[in-house]
């Protein structure tokens, strides 16, 4: 298990690296903003359960596949930035003009159902290859090489890691359900959601840029 002192530098790191935004946080706050906190809480667990997909991978060794494979790295990648498009075009053409609201929830009525926000938080997620990359280089600089149960210390960083992002995207949910409800900003509802989509088509451009390592 890690030292205490290198468990704490540890979750220092982890949630610096949490709050920085990113695919994630972008698509949680989307959802909690055009819908409302619960929305943005299971985009938040759609994203928790494809980072358990890279932890367990990254434990047994599968990601490393991603390092020396120039083929499966591309792979993944263009099926991350294919599913980026997908979300940013679909948010510019959903708000481009001012649906019609619920009567019941006052939400959008093109809204996705809770499982299918929390499928799609997951293959935000799960379709970016540098975040499997991420915790193969990142979670074995705080095991020692002389330390037992290598794999248990390796899975606690990872849930950790987990953990801390969950909390930080659940707190980015909630400040932007109760941002999206201040009337001076609902009037701007669309701009904004163009705006993401943008920013989504700008993600994938970004990804689609990157090369293998």
């Amino acid at each position: 298990m890690p030292e205490p002192q290198t468990f704490l530098l540890f979750l220092a790191s982890a949630i610096a690296l949490n709050v920085t935004p990113g695919a994630d946080m972008l698509f949680v706050s989307t959802q909690a903003a055009r819908v409302g906190v619960r929305h943005g809480v299971v985009a938040a667990l759609g994203v928790f359960s494809g980072t358990l997909v890279h932890i367990g991978a990254a434990v047994v060794g599968l990601s490393a596949l991603l390092a020396t494979s120039a083929s499966a790295f591309a792979c993944i990648k263009w099926l991350g930035v294919a599913y980026l498009l997908y979300l940013g075009v679909k948010l510019l053409l959903a708000r481009g003009r001012a649906p019609a609201a619920d009567p019941a929830s006052g939400a959008p009525q093109d809204v996705q159902s809770l499982a299918g926000v929390w499928r799609s938080g997951v293959l935000v997620n799960l379709l970016n290859p540098k975040i499997a990359l991420f915790f193969v280089a990142f979670l074995p600089q705080f095991v020692s090489p002389e330390a037992t149960h290598h794999t248990t210390a390796l899975l606690l960083l990872g849930l950790t890691f987990n953990i801390t992002g969950t909390l930080v995207n659940v707190g980015v949910a909630a400040a932007a359900a109760g941002l999206a409800r201040r009337p001076g900003v609902q009037r701007f509802g669309a701009a904004v959601s163009r705006l993401t989509g943008g920013l989504f088509i700008a993600l994938a451009g970004r990804l689609a840029f990157e090369d293998a390592p």
